[in-house]
């Protein structure tokens, strides 16, 4: 497997940080090397955070951010593809949390002018996280996303990580499992 890295696009609250070491944890148990950190603006709930994560058979030296991902994951539906889709590789993957069809994504992005994605996954991760979570936290529903998407790690393998965070509180690492199902089974994925 070549290098992957991944930027995260999220609001304080929705858990892009939690879930960029998740991502990073689940590919150091398959044996992979990986590298998991944030950048924090105005540190508050609903500011902007972007975090990173790098996985790779061989080590990772890099502590820069990821400014040419070969994915990005889109937590916030509100943010502009002038955000999150630049600097995205030629055959980058958008993995984005929208009401929105893939068409629809495809209109805004052609509209913004900037260069389509080489392949789209959407699901409406909010609504989910609201259904099990009781919470629009949206971290373990996009992970299951990126993993239908991507197959960077094994959905196995993000789960462990997700009964180990919660190790203590069962009835939330279950409420988070349920949701990571419905959304994997959820996912659209286009390639273009």
């Amino acid at each position: 497997m070549p290098r992957v890295e991944i930027r995260f696009h999220g609001r304080g609250g929705q858990g892009a940080v939690t879930a960029a070491k998740v991502l990073a944890a689940a590919a150091v148990e398959e044996g992979k090397y990986a590298l998991a950190f944030p950048e924090y603006g105005a540190e508050r709930r609903g500011a902007p955070v972007l975090a990173f994560t790098r996985i790779d058979e061989k080590p990772i030296l890099e502590r820069e951010p990821v400014l040419e991902p070969d994915i990005v994951v889109v937590f916030d539906p509100s943010l502009e593809p002038e955000i999150y889709l630049k600097g995205l590789k030629d055959n980058g993957m958008l993995v984005i949390n929208t009401k929105k069809t893939i068409d629809e994504l495809l209109k805004a992005i052609e509209e913004s002018g900037l260069k389509k994605p080489r392949c789209i996954a959407r699901v409406n991760a909010t609504d989910i996280a609201i259904k099990h979570l009781r919470s629009p936290i949206v971290n373990t529903s996009m992970l299951a996303a990126l993993v239908r998407a991507s197959r960077v790690v094994g959905l196995d393998s993000v789960k462990d990580q997700i009964r180990k965070v919660f190790a203590e509180r069962p009835h939330i690492a279950e409420a988070n499992l349920k949701a990571m199902d419905e959304a994997y089974n959820a996912t659209e994925v286009v390639c273009l």
